[in-house]
Parts: C-alpha cells; structure tokens; sequence
C-alpha cells in the first residue's frame, strides 16, 4: 500500500480490471502491426521526426491520427478544450516551442470542428462558474466581437460560423507568440494552417494559411 495525504495505492502484480478490455485492444493491435511489419515500433522508438503539429479539440471523436490519415509517430499533437491558444497557456505554448525548436516542425495545424460543446457553450446566453467558462472566455469575446454577423444564424449555423472563427483567431495567436516570431525571423519557413473538421461527412477544409510574410 502507498500512502500520501489524499490517496491511497495498492501495488499489485495484476492488472486491474477497469482497463482489461483496453489492454486487450492494445495487445491485439500491437501483435498486427508486429506481424505486418516486425521493425515498425524500433523505429518509431529510436526517433521522433513527425511533419505537423497539430493544435486541436480534446473532444474524443476528433484525434488528429485519425481523421488526417496519418500513422503514429507522424503528427505532434496538443489538444484542449475547443482548440483554444490562450497567450499565457505555457502548455501549448511549451509544446509550440518544443516543435519547432526541439523537433524541428516547419508545419503548424490549427484544427477545429463543427459541433464542438466547448463553442455551444459559449453560444449560450447563461454562464457558469468554472474552470470551462474561464477557459472558453476568449470565445464569447470572438461571439461579442461578431455580433452582427453571427446574430442573423440561426442556432446551429452561429455555432459553426464560431468554431471557423475559433480557428482563425486561434491560428493568428500562433503566429504572434514571440516563438514564431523569433522562428520567422531566423528565416525558418514555418506555415501555419487553420482548418475545420465536420463530424458529419468526415471531412477537412482549409480556412486560412499563414507563413513568414505574416
């Protein structure tokens, strides 16, 4: 048993039984990689050379991977709560950093998606106390600052115009952290990308591309 002030751990040699049916997954995925390709996973440990990283929801049914079609060790990934960069976030902006300057990413995604709760909440007219309405403010800024185009939508149709305009205003704080602008002004050739997935079809659409002469 290991014991601090709020918790208490029992070690034990057996796997316990909430994550059974995960590990299960984990070892049947591992064992059809293995067999299709026995050297894939030293690969992937002895160097991590992804091409993107990519800035997006926590919402479960968007990981980047997946909806880009691309293999592990290919994309950086950062997620939060409705794809937001706040300027004093040091989790993003540590992860920014680490990209380009530890990994050497010259491709930057910013991706947002329609039907995302954390722009439906701040669709909404009645607020909460909390970390999530502190955390999305910048969204109901986006909302105020639209008024007059966003207002005239209905519901669904004003949520979504708010996600695009989540992603546009997410990309410009990326590319005015003082990181890019130190990376732009070496000469990097960093590009940063907006784009919005729609949980319906599928699909990606580019928004807005942003590179050094920004």
């Amino acid at each position: 048993m290991i014991k601090n002030d709020t918790v208490a751990v029992t070690a034990t040699h057996k796997e316990p039984s909430l994550p059974d049916e995960l590990i299960r997954r984990n070892r049947e995925w591992a064992g059809r990689i293995n067999e299709q390709s026995p050297e894939y996973f030293r690969g992937l440990a002895a160097l991590q050379r992804p091409d993107y990283f990519w800035i997006g929801c926590a919402d479960a049914r968007v990981p980047a991977n997946v909806i880009a079609g691309l293999e592990p060790g290919e994309v950086f990934v950062h997620r939060n709560v409705a794809n937001i960069v706040h300027s004093a976030d040091l989790n993003v902006l540590s992860a920014l950093q680490f990209a380009i300057e530890g990994i050497g990413i010259r491709k930057i995604i910013v991706c947002g998606h329609y039907g995302c709760g954390g722009v439906n909440a701040a669709c909404a007219d009645h607020l909460e106390s909390g970390l999530v309405d502190h955390w999305i403010e910048p969204i109901r800024s986006l909302r105020r600052l639209h008024a007059a185009e966003l207002e005239p939508l209905d519901g669904p149709s004003r949520a979504d115009r708010l996600a695009e305009l989540n992603v546009l205003e997410s990309v410009t704080r990326v590319a005015e952290t003082p990181i890019l602008r130190k990376a732009w002004a070496r000469g990097l050739p960093i590009e940063i990308h907006g784009m919005i997935y729609s949980l319906v079809d599928g699909r990606l659409t580019l928004l807005e591309s942003a590179s050094r002469s920004r």
